[in-house]
């Protein structure tokens, strides 16, 4: 089984790629209405084992406070300007597609955040630190950052958005507290850090294919009759991430050394897609098919662009290594 669970992780592209297509065959052939049910319960499923891995102590340790503060500003500023820019630009009569990309501009980094830092040699510490302070921003501020810039195209059920945040971010980060806590005093830290908390991301990504699957199979009729969405969301996308590297890599050269700058790239870059696809499916109840395929081509397209910066930070720090011997 975690033979299955470790391929499927290491292979997230090839993944969801495989899933989409499961779902939009399955989703033509045989009505999967009867487990949208399902979208909450796997949404919690899929965020609490990313919560049982952070750090929570890193929350309130002495820090680079410029360097955290520099983040959120990209995180709750520039990103969400540049998605609702985009949006205009692009998806101006598609009013899902854009609350798909708004969605992605608020709520920064993943689990991923740390391992992208650690290898390509960055501040490991301080990504963690990212990774905590920006949920719990994204999580406060997405609904009203929602109901102010697409509140005139789209009904924004204020409360609900809420009510599915308190479900979706903020209950699994209690319980994945709770559980490593647990785990912690059973097992100790050591063993935690080395065979426990490994396996909870896992079951995180496992779950992020199987609701991608279900959703491309509950929108499956609606997207084989709009063939043309696919190509048309993947261009704004690649452009957008290509746009966010190309710009905060400049700010972090220009602020940060090497290590600060990798965790500064890392943690804007890099969005939590789990959670924006929760939340847009927990939360929406008229939700097209497009919100999904953003998600889910953002997926891909994230993927491909951070390993493609981490070898190329790779390269930079043995440059300096050599250039400093």
């Amino acid at each position: 089984m975690f033979k299955t669970l470790t391929y499927i992780k290491s292979n997230i592209v090839t993944s969801i790629l495989i899933g989409m297509v499961i779902g939009l065959i399955a989703g033509w052939f045989i009505d999967t209405s009867p487990l949208r049910g399902l979208v909450t319960i796997l949404s919690f499923l899929m965020v609490y084992p990313m919560m049982v891995t952070l750090d929570f102590s890193s929350l309130f340790s002495k820090g680079n406070i410029k360097l955290q503060l520099i983040t959120q500003l990209i995180n709750f500023v520039y990103l969400p300007l540049m998605a609702y820019v985009f949006g205009l630009i692009f998806f101006n009569e598609f009013p899902y597609m854009r609350l798909a990309i708004l969605l992605i501009a608020l709520l920064p980094t993943s689990g991923m955040t740390v391992s992208w830092t650690i290898m390509a040699k960055g501040n490991a510490k301080e990504a963690i630190r990212m990774i905590i302070i920006g949920l719990i921003l994204g999580g406060l501020l997405t609904p009203f950052y929602i109901n102010v810039l697409l509140g005139e195209s789209i009904q924004i059920p204020f409360m609900d958005i809420f009510s599915q945040i308190l479900i979706i971010v903020f209950i699994p980060m209690f319980l994945g507290f709770i559980t490593q806590y647990v785990l912690t005093k059973r097992f100790g830290k050591a063993t935690f850090k080395k065979s426990i908390k490994p396996v909870f991301p896992l079951f995180s990504t496992l779950f992020v294919v199987v609701l991608i699957t279900l959703v491309m199979s509950l929108r499956s009729v609606m997207i084989f009759n709009n063939p043309t969405m696919i190509p048309r969301i993947i261009v704004p996308v690649f452009l957008g991430y290509t746009l966010m590297i190309v710009t905060i890599h400049f700010i972090g050269k220009r602020l940060f050394e090497f290590s600060d700058r990798i965790a500064l790239i890392n943690g804007t870059v890099i969005r939590s897609l789990s959670l924006a696809l929760a939340i847009a499916l927990t939360t929406f109840d008229s939700v097209g098919p497009e919100v999904a395929l953003v998600i889910a081509i953002a997926y891909i397209v994230q993927v491909q662009m951070a390993a493609w910066y981490v070898k190329r930070s790779i390269k930079s720090y043995h440059a300096q290594i050599s250039s400093s011997k």
